[in-house]
């Protein structure tokens, strides 16, 4: 058994797991359920917009919200957001008989989600640190990865299967079974949540002090904007269902498949470093991950078959973990206890505005160059981000994480 899994991490897992799997499963039924009801595909769209608002508004405060009040109730408040959601569509899909009564229930859940979200993620990264010594949280970053890739991929086949078996109303309360489940692991969680420490300064002052924080932390900022552009200009993903008709040729079920393989890489190299965390040379191997992300697309963009495309996917998935680990890590052990839930925050809206970013900037640049070129030039810039970086950050170069077991001034 690892050193760290420890029973409160172990329901911190659970915990994980739980809120993860409730809101894929949220995320596939909601589009399933818009689309075959309007049959108009900007109501995907909107959809998706109609998460993300919500989201970014309230994340910032979110995170001040962790860092002054118990973390664990905060991470409760967020899932009974999602058995509500729950509760809700229950209701849409028994009395709604009309569209826009349906749709606007569909965007009120979705919405929730979006603010629950906003308290799920930084409410795990600060409960982390809590119940996991310092020279563990590799280790607990990594299998943190793992649990939430599985999660990832398992989630949507879950949602899938539900609806083809027996309609949404199963699969939307699959997602308050999740979440319940979740909040099982909470209840039951042992663990001392340190003292508040209230610096006397308003939400605004609160917020500013962790933006000032992370932008004047070099190792820090370089670590979660180089994962940033990464993803802003290697995000094939979004336009796999354009590139498997017009360049595979392939079918339906390969988009499966090709899906799964960023995951099934990430899952892979997320159990490895469970076992041989990246003491030393961190920095640069972050650097040179990101850099083998980049040319993993670029050589994706350039594959004609399935099989090399899947391949691909895979090695962009296997570096990618490599970086998410280390990132996760690096802003563990730098970040001071009291101010987790607003670094957590800050990065959730970089990384999270890279992802819908990142799919508008591949839909733009493929409606310009082609779907290769425009997957070969995000690959490219990837490179080109990494170059910057390796020259413009020497403290993230030089890192090696094994100096960072030292606690930082609190």
């Amino acid at each position: 058994m690892l050193p760290m899994l420890s029973q409160a991490f172990l329901r911190l897992l659970v915990y994980r797991a739980g809120t993860t799997l409730s809101y894929q499963i949220l995320t596939v039924t909601a589009g399933w359920h818009i689309y075959s009801i309007t049959h108009d595909v900007l109501s995907l769209g909107l959809l998706g917009l109609a998460e993300v608002l919500p989201y970014f508004c309230s994340s910032l405060f979110a995170g001040h919200a962790v860092d002054v009040l118990s973390k664990r109730r905060l991470a409760i408040a967020g899932c009974l957001c999602h058995v509500l959601i729950a509760i809700g569509m229950i209701g849409v899909v028994a009395f709604a008989d009309h569209t826009a009564a349906a749709s606007a229930g569909i965007y009120a859940a979705v919405g929730v989600a979006g603010l629950a979200r906003s308290l799920l993620r930084p409410s795990y990264q600060a409960m982390v640190v809590c119940v996991v010594q310092r020279d563990q949280l590799a280790k607990a970053a990594a299998l943190g990865t793992v649990v939430f890739d599985i999660s990832l991929v398992s989630g949507p086949m879950m949602g899938g299967l539900l609806i083809a078996a027996t309609g949404v109303m199963a699969a939307y309360i699959a997602t308050g079974l999740c979440a319940l489940a979740a909040i099982a692991a909470l209840l039951t969680l042992r663990y001392a949540e340190p003292p508040v420490e209230s610096d006397g300064l308003s939400v605004f002052a609160s917020i500013g002090e962790g933006l000032k924080f992370v932008f004047s932390t070099q190792i820090m900022l370089a670590a979660i904007t180089l994962d940033m552009f990464a993803v802003l200009f290697g995000g094939a993903v979004a336009i796999l269902p354009a590139f498997i008709h017009d360049i595979l040729n392939g079918s339906p079920e390969n988009l499966g498949l090709l899906r799964a393989m960023p995951a099934a890489g990430s899952i892979l190299i997320s159990l490895w470093l469970t076992r041989v965390p990246l003491e030393r040379n961190s920095g640069k191997i972050m650097m040179l991950s990101v850099g083998g992300f980049g040319a993993a697309t670029i050589a994706f963009g350039l594959s004609d078959s399935l099989w090399l495309a899947a391949a691909c996917l895979f090695f962009t998935g296997l570096f990618d973990g490599v970086s998410v680990v280390l990132r996760h890590t690096i802003l563990q052990l730098v970040t001071p206890q009291k101010m987790q839930g607003r670094v957590s925050a800050i990065n959730g809206v970089f990384i999270g505005s890279s992802n819908e970013l990142g799919a508008l900037e591949s839909g733009l640049t493929a409606n310009v160059l082609g779907l290769a070129p425009s997957i070969i030039f995000g690959g490219c810039m990837t490179l080109v981000v990494v170059a910057i970086s390796w020259f413009s950050a020497p403290q993230l170069r030089r890192l090696h994480v094994g100096d960072l077991h030292k606690p930082p001034d609190t």
